[in-house]
């Protein structure tokens, strides 16, 4: 039997005590309300079992009041011995495969809203009443009720049934359990084996935080995650469920596209900016071997700009080149591309050092409207990437 068939058989089971505790429930009913996947998984709650302040005591018409989860061994000890001996039992649980679990009914009815409902339904004979938990295996549910005696667990009984304790603590409305189950999932047992299993499961469960990391989990793992053989059980069972899941994958394929494409913009735009500054670096106080002439240069010295070195050698294939006119030489088609867009960026083109300058400027009324959105988008783009750290020779025109 799967995860999933035996999750159905046991909240159909546990469903009609649920709305008989509704009234007496309400501290709960936040955790069974949400139904969409949040933004961003928020930090789990503190562990009940490792003692930090986290459960919420609320006696009956009063305001919460927090109270500390620090119970000595020796205290649940002795409630697990309660539990182990069955001391004044008065409750009788039948299990699968004629399982029986003795409790008190006091305990199980403060503990669980939905079991104080089945109990007020139960057939009672003398001091006994009996009730039925059907559908996970009797280890699961022995695990399960001694956890309401003490809030403890063993770690290999977790391990081993985690999922079952899950569809337990969220069909019978203890929330304390559900944290623990969630937790352990998150942190230590979830595989690429598991995940759909686990996913459908929060699905069920009202789990959000866990179901956005089982799904992230499965974006980011999606070939290993479909060749299990938990996908290929959704895909009978629930094809709905793979598709939406599928088109979660082609949307982070898209969106991983869009950023990476993003970046990539980012990045030729800030190459550009740094050209820029090279540019009036070098026509303005010259560097290495290049530069104004009335400049004295030190080969050896070194320069702050990356973009330096190349730009020297483009602008010295420049002022050499015998095809020096619009859509001749590539390289000299480059660098009448620069000077333009420096002239774009220029803010005082009657005193700027660099070549051509003013021309360019002058020319801007002559180009045609297109040319002219065209290159003001560009500027704009440049300016926007650098940001605050725009040097104060450039400005958006």
């Amino acid at each position: 039997m799967t995860n999933t068939e035996w999750n159905a058989s046991n909240f159909d089971q546990a469903e009609k005590h649920k709305v008989m505790a509704n009234e007496k429930g309400n501290c709960c009913n936040s955790l069974r309300n949400t139904k969409k996947f949040t933004p961003a998984p928020p930090p789990m709650p503190h562990s009940a079992a490792t003692g930090c302040p986290c459960e919420c005591m609320a006696p009956n018409n009063s305001a919460p009041t927090w109270r500390s989860t620090n119970v000595s061994s020796t205290t649940k000890d002795m409630w697990e011995r309660l539990f182990d001996q069955g001391y004044n039992a008065d409750v009788c649980i039948n299990t699968d495969n004629g399982g029986v679990v003795y409790a008190h009914s006091t305990i199980l009815a403060m503990a669980s809203p939905v079991l104080r409902g089945m109990l007020k339904q139960a057939n009672r004979h003398r001091r006994w009443r009996t009730i039925s938990i059907l559908g996970v295996p009797h280890d699961a549910v022995r695990v399960f009720i001694r956890f309401l005696y003490s809030s403890s667990y063993e770690k290999e009984e977790m391990d081993e049934m985690v999922l079952q304790l899950m569809v337990l603590s969220h069909a019978y409305m203890v929330p304390h359990l559900k944290r623990e189950c969630e937790q352990k999932l998150e942190l230590d047992l979830l595989n690429i084996d598991n995940v759909v299993d686990v996913f459908q499961l929060a699905l069920l469960c009202d789990a959000p935080r866990l179901s956005l990391i089982c799904h992230r989990k499965m974006l980011k793992n999606f070939k290993a995650v479909s060749e299990s053989e938990g996908w290929k059980a959704m895909k009978h069972s629930h094809p709905a469920l793979e598709k939406e899941i599928l088109e979660s994958v082609i949307d982070e394929e898209n969106s991983k596209k869009d950023r990476m494409r993003k970046i990539k913009e980012r990045r030729i735009y800030m190459q550009l900016y740094e050209a820029m500054e090279a540019l009036v670096h070098i026509c303005r106080d010259g560097c290495r071997t290049i530069g104004p002439h009335d400049k004295d240069f030190k080969s050896n010295q070194p320069c702050k700009y990356e973009a330096c070195k190349g730009l020297e050698l483009l602008v010295r294939h420049f002022a050499g080149c015998k095809l020096r006119v619009p859509g001749g030489c590539v390289h000299c088609k480059r660098m009448w591309q620069l000077l333009e867009l420096h002239s774009r960026l220029c803010a005082d083109p009657d005193y700027c050092r660099v070549p051509l300058c003013r021309n360019f400027k002058q020319r801007i009324s002559r180009q045609s409207k297109k040319d002219e959105i065209r290159w003001k988008i560009l500027v704009e783009k440049i300016l926007r990437t650098r940001g605050i750290g725009i040097a104060s020779c450039f400005r958006l025109q």
